[in-house]
């Protein structure tokens, strides 16, 4: 047994590294990214809410609902006078917001004219700190080599900055950048880097912290506003990423911070652009605005343009179409409430990897049942999802794809091994008990098929032997063929029966059953199950004795004994061949009872101590203290009966007990008249009766009420 449970543990571990050293491979080749990012998605969409920071950020949109009102209020048709942006950051200085940082594009000059580039670019630097986008590209054939002389660079060392991650600085480098018309490139605060890369399936998890371009740090829109309001503000590089003043960013190789969206869009404050606009233009006319600008007050604004025919849309956990201008406001806020998720370091990935691995392997190769694997590929799948699921509020991002392919893969060889290793065993079992046990007993065995190594144990059973009366007689008036068709249909009801009840068969020896309860499996009720067996046969058979003796021309009748004892149980026999049996003074007893119950003209008998473990389950007489062959110390034998049974001969019982009693007491010729008034219909009492006449002509000296039985 423990030989075998060490090769189990053996090969489930070697299956388990196997099923790790598999699942990490392919995650560390993408395989698995695609599994790994939709639960990601479904994480991040069950605990999307408002964080910290979510009510000091504002969006300002021009959506199609701005264009549509511009239009019917203002004649205007995109694209828009660069003076309407004036007055926008007009409205957010009114306000009283920190920044404005615009998700827009201004390479080319206003179609409206140098004047209202001027204009704006008045308006940018008479106002709040302002942010502008900055396209960089990798195109040799676009922009400029050099950063703009005319432009701000708070960061123009980014070597420096980036020293301690030289292959960070590398990754972010871009050679080539387009720079805003001068009026906007003079006039605003930063510049900034609006281009996020999505991942490998189009969705957008992550954004940069920024790009280098000439040895110029070019933040991302959100580090920018954050910037911009807070110009003192230093940047440095950590061990795990950028910290930003007293804000800490963990990044991956790619300079990248994981977003936690903080729900669908518009969760942040989102103003319609034409109502700030219309809002704006009542104010300076000393009008009641549509939009109080108190509203931005301490605010960091974020403007953009999400109108569907604009293209600035993008698939994130949150949906197909979420404002790119609203994943730089996640970015912020993530920053501004030092939230953002981070990636487990990949040597821990790869420990829990083994170590689920190995769980799976260990527990799939000791799966005895369907069942039982069932249990354990919901089980052990289910495990990555709940701690990926536990983790996310940590702002951890728990790889939950490589430990549940390792899972799967580790119970799917441990199927398979299984399989080929015990099935062979399995298929043996099955047919070699499933004659002589219940298919609930095969199935325990199955699952432990250690119970079938030679060797027994001491183990209290409730024992059963059976004979038909008088089966000599009645086979030498049979054909062979006959004699097999009453056997099998007598055999094959008695043995449904004791299946029924959880019993095993032992043996068939012609007529003879030999059955018992209480093992391979532990019965707490097995003398309950034995004596229900035995009733229920005799039963059964008096259904069948009138058919029986049409086909075979005898009445079939059978006697039954049954006793509880400790016996040793178990396998016994030679490696070659075994059976699973019982031996001990135990089933001696129960096959006596069997062959004494012609003496009493029963049959069916129980010992005392069957008696003393069913109680009064089921009423039964005293039939006498008998001395069996080869036993010193007397036994008490009873004759249990079904309930109904019972009560339709409850007086003529009670009666025979009252002659029992006086037979004990040794006065036989009381007993005896009472013994006669009974014989006819009990065939117990007429053989008491007649017992008692021979005693009670010549009265034994010192009398014990015993009956010694001279035959087996």
């Amino acid at each position: 047994m423990h030989s075998d449970r060490r090769k189990k543990l053996t090969q489930g571990t070697l299956i388990g590294i196997t099923a790790a050293i598999v699942a990490a491979a392919l995650y560390s080749v993408g395989a698995l990214q695609w599994v790994e990012s939709k639960t990601w998605d479904w994480r991040a969409r069950q605990f999307a809410a408002p964080g910290p920071a979510t009510d000091h950020i504002c969006t300002i949109i021009i959506d199609q609902s701005s264009l549509d009102d511009a239009e019917a209020l203002f004649g205007l048709t995109w694209m828009w006078p660069r003076e309407i942006y004036g007055a926008i950051l007009a409205f957010c200085q009114r306000g009283g917001a920190k920044a404005v940082a615009f998700d827009m594009v201004f390479t080319e000059g206003s179609t409206s004219g140098v004047s209202d580039d001027e204009s704006f670019g008045q308006a940018i630097a008479n106002g709040l700190p302002c942010v502008a986008a900055l396209p960089l590209t990798t195109r040799d054939d676009a922009g400029s080599d050099k950063w703009a002389t005319n432009a701000a660079s708070p960061f123009p060392q980014a070597d420096l900055l980036f020293k301690r991650a030289p292959e960070l600085l590398n990754h972010l480098t871009l050679k080539r950048a387009s720079f805003p018309i001068s009026q906007v490139t003079t006039s605003v605060s930063l510049l900034a880097n609006v281009a996020a890369i999505p991942d490998t399936d189009s969705v957008f998890r992550r954004v940069s912290i920024g790009r280098v371009f000439d040895n110029h740090f070019v933040p991302s829109l959100g580090i920018a506003a954050y910037i911009a309001a807070n110009p003192d503000v230093t940047i440095t590089t950590t061990q795990n990423g950028i910290q930003i003043g007293e804000h800490d960013i963990p990044l991956n190789k790619q300079g990248q911070a994981i977003l936690r969206f903080r729900g669908q869009s518009q969760t942040h404050l989102t103003l319609n652009a034409t109502a700030i606009l219309q809002s704006e233009l009542r104010l300076r006319e000393g009008g009641t605005p549509t939009i109080d600008p108190a509203i931005l007050k301490d605010r960091y604004v974020l403007f953009g343009v999400t109108a569907t025919g604009l293209m600035d849309l993008k698939p994130t956990p949150m949906g197909r179409t979420y404002p790119g201008v609203e994943v730089h406001a996640t970015f912020l806020d993530n920053l501004l409430s030092d939230d953002f998720a981070k990636e487990l370091p990949v040597s821990i990935v790869l420990l829990l990897t083994l170590f689920a691995g190995l769980i799976a392997g260990i527990l799939g190769r000791h799966s005895n049942s369907w069942y039982q694997t069932t249990l354990g590929f919901i089980g052990l799948l289910a495990i990555p999802l709940l701690a990926g699921y536990a983790a996310y509020p940590l702002h951890i991002w728990f790889p939950v794809a490589p430990l549940g392919a390792a899972s799967g893969l580790a119970l799917l060889a441990a199927v398979i091994v299984n399989y080929a290793i015990e099935g062979h065993q399995k298929r043996f079992i099955k047919g070699a008990f499933k004659q002589y046990l219940s298919p609930i007993v095969i199935d325990k065995l199955l699952q432990d098929p250690d119970r079938l190594q030679l060797g027994g144990e001491e183990k209290t059973l409730s024992i059963l032997f059976s004979d038909i009366q008088g089966f000599t007689s009645i086979s030498e008036g049979l054909t062979p063929t006959e004699l097999t068709s009453l056997l099998n249909t007598y055999l094959t009801a008695m043995t449904d029966i004791i299946h029924e009840t959880g019993g095993t068969i032992d043996k068939y020896e012609g007529d003879a059953i030999i059955a018992f309860w209480n093992a391979p499996l532990d019965q707490s009720d097995h003398a309950e199950r034995a004596v229900r067996a035995a009733l229920t046969c005799q039963a059964t058979l008096a259904e069948m004795r009138p058919e029986l003796k049409r086909q075979y021309g005898s009445e079939i009748h059978v006697r039954i004994g049954v006793n509880t004892g400790a016996v040793v149980v178990g396998n016994m026999g030679s490696h070659q061949r075994f059976d699973y049996t019982f031996l001990g003074d135990a089933g001696n007893l129960a096959a006596r009872l069997e062959g004494i119950n012609k003496q009493f003209g029963t049959f069916l008998m129980t010992s005392e101590f069957t008696k003393a473990a069913i109680s009064d389950i089921f009423p039964s007489r005293e039939l006498s203290r008998v001395r069996v062959v080869g036993k010193a110390l007397p036994v008490t034998v009873y004759e249990p009966f079904l309930p109904d049974d019972y009560s339709k001969r409850e007086t003529e019982l009670k009666a025979f007990d009252e002659a029992l009693k006086l037979y004990y007491a040794g006065n036989f010729s009381v007993a005896m008249d009472q013994f006669q008034a009974l014989a006819d219909s009990d065939p117990t009492a007429r053989i008491y009766a007649k017992r008692c006449a021979m005693l009670n002509e010549a009265p034994p000296a010192g009398w014990e009420g015993i009956w010694i039985m001279t035959e087996k």
